[in-house]
C-alpha cells in the first residue's frame, strides 16, 4: 500500500483529484451561503481558508510531482488539514456546548497584506453566529462533517508522507 501511495504522489492525477475535492467542497459552501441562504460565521470562513490551503497544496503538488516540490505540497496539505481539524473541532464544541463566554469574533481577521474579506467579500465576509445550528444531515451539523473531512485529509496526508521513503511500485507489464 505504501508503494502505491508513493507512486500516486509522483503523479499529477492524485494531486489534481485532491484539489478537485477541495474545490467541490468550496462550491458546496458557496451553494449553502448564496442559494440556501445560510450565513457563514467567522469559523466557517477560517474553515474555508483551510480548504483553500488543501486546494493550493494539490495545485502545488501537481506542478512537478516527481520533483522535491511535492514535499512543499505535502507540507501545505498537512498544515491545512491540521488547522482545519482544529477550527472545525472548536466550531463543533461551540455548537454542542454553547456558552455566553465563548463566542467567535464578529469579523474575520486577515493580515493587512492579504485582506481576503475586502478582495472577495462574497466568499470571505462572515455574517453569522458560530453557535447557531443552521444545517444538519444524518444527525451531524456542518462543523461535525468538516471534522471528519479534515481528519480524512490529514490521515491520507500522513500515509503519503510515511510512504515517501519506499520505492514506487513499478508498472512493468511485460517484465518479470
Amino acid at each position: 500500500m505504501l508503494r502505491f501511495l508513493n507512486q500516486c504522489s509522483r503523479g499529477r492525477g492524485a494531486w489534481l483529484l485532491m484539489a478537485l475535492t477541495a474545490f467541490a467542497l468550496e462550491m458546496v459552501a458557496l451553494w449553502f451561503q448564496h442559494v440556501m441562504g445560510l450565513k457563514p460565521c467567522v469559523l466557517c470562513i477560517y474553515e474555508r481558508c483551510a480548504l483553500f490551503g488543501i486546494m493550493g497544496a494539490g495545485l502545488v503538488g501537481a506542478i512537478a510531482p516527481k520533483s522535491p516540490l511535492r514535499y512543499a505540497g505535502l507540507a501545505i496539505w498537512i498544515y491545512s488539514a491540521w488547522k482545519g481539524i482544529e477550527l472545525s473541532w472548536q466550531h463543533t464544541m461551540m455548537q454542542l456546548h454553547p456558552s455566553p463566554f465563548m463566542t467567535c469574533d464578529f469579523a474575520a481577521r486577515f493580515p493587512s497584506w492579504l485582506p481576503l474579506d475586502k478582495w472577495l467579500p462574497q466568499v470571505f465576509v462572515a455574517s453569522g453566529d458560530c453557535s447557531v445550528r443552521q444545517w444538519e444531515f444524518l444527525t451531524l451539523e456542518m462543523p461535525q462533517w468538516l471534522v471528519g473531512i479534515f481528519v480524512a485529509y490529514f490521515v491520507v496526508a500522513l500515509l503519503v508522507l510515511i510512504a515517501q521513503p519506499f520505492k514506487p511500485k513499478k508498472r512493468d507489464l511485460f517484465g518479470r
